[in-house]
């Protein structure tokens, strides 16, 4: 008898062909489930694949899955899924490799999109007319990163390579540490007050959430222009709704938000000044190509009953 596995939040279609699943009883959802349907397409299934975050198993979830055996998060680290009720309940949590720097990618493409007004002036274009904005420069500029791990490092080099003074702060970050990342250490209203583009690269926790508030936003230069491709919750997002509504920065890039996917009447699809994205920064074919796998072998590693890769 063939194992029944659920794939979530398969959106794209792309989980199939990017594993061998030989052997296992897949049903691949290609739309995002809650509540009662979520509870009834998982049901009986002794095996599930959460893609990231988008499917969130808090322990109310994890209590009404008595069949639920192995769920397995792409990636290492998942927030949604809570790990110690799942272990508990007897439930064993494991993760997988993905391919890493595709979000500091992403942080380029809206950056580049918004100093440019990529979008605007393709949607111009389309409707018959011709260019009405002027670009922002880059080389010259000043980059403020908030965070320079290993994602803000890369997105560090490439505005270096662009001919922008690059500058850093996180709550914790020393200058020596800043220079090795490829950036100059400064303040924090410092930084917001500097530069003319700001890219978030911090983990999301009790001590960095909402880090960037009215105070922050209200020190950057109304030509200056926000990229979160972090977490949503970073950000004060009332703040940021005002900021955009009343004009006090030129705008926001934005991969991720308070709520995904990103309901139909969010504030967000009608707010001037931005550049969205539906959290994709880590949506490529590379990582794919890594995490389903992984998937794979973290089913059969169990099946074996020696499970690799878990959370702790």
């Amino acid at each position: 008898m063939t194992t029944r596995v659920v794939v979530l939040d398969d959106y794209q279609s792309a989980a199939e062909s990017r594993a061998d699943w030989a052997g296992l009883d897949v049903d691949f959802v290609h739309e995002h489930l809650v509540g009662d349907a979520l509870l009834q397409r998982l049901a009986g299934a002794p095996v599930v694949v959460a893609m990231r975050e988008r499917t969130p198993f808090p322990r109310s979830v994890l209590e009404q899955l008595p069949e639920l055996r192995l769920l397995v998060s792409t990636g290492m680290r998942n927030a949604s899924i809570d790990v110690g009720a799942a272990r508990e309940l007897g439930i064993t949590v494991s993760g997988t490799g993905m391919k890493s720097g595709t979000a500091a990618e992403l942080a380029w493409a809206l950056i580049l999109g918004l100093a440019k007004n990529v979008a605007g002036e393709d949607a111009r274009v389309r409707a018959g007319g011709w260019q009405q904005t002027v670009g922002a420069d880059l080389a010259g500029e000043t980059l403020g990163l908030v965070g320079l791990g290993r994602l803000g490092a890369k997105v560090a080099a490439v505005g270096t390579a662009l001919g922008m003074d690059v500058i850093a702060w996180s709550p914790h970050l020393t200058a020596e540490r800043a220079a090795e990342g490829g950036a100059r250490l400064a303040a924090k209203d410092e930084l917001f007050a500097a530069s003319r583009f700001i890219s978030l690269h911090l983990v999301l926790g009790e001590s960095t959430r909402e880090i960037v508030g009215a105070a922050e936003l209200r020190l950057m230069p109304p030509d200056a222009y926000l990229v979160n491709t972090a977490r949503a919750g970073l950000v004060d997002q009332a703040a940021l709704r005002r900021a955009l509504d009343e004009g006090w920065i030129a705008g926001a890039g934005l991969d991720v938000y308070d709520e995904e996917p990103l309901p139909a009447d969010h504030w967000l699809r009608t707010s001037p000044r931005t550049l969205l994205s539906p959290h994709m920064g880590y949506v490529t074919d590379g990582s794919f190509r890594v995490s389903y796998p992984d998937a794979v072998e973290d089913i059969r590693a169990f099946l074996e009953g020696t499970p690799l890769r878990e959370l702790p």
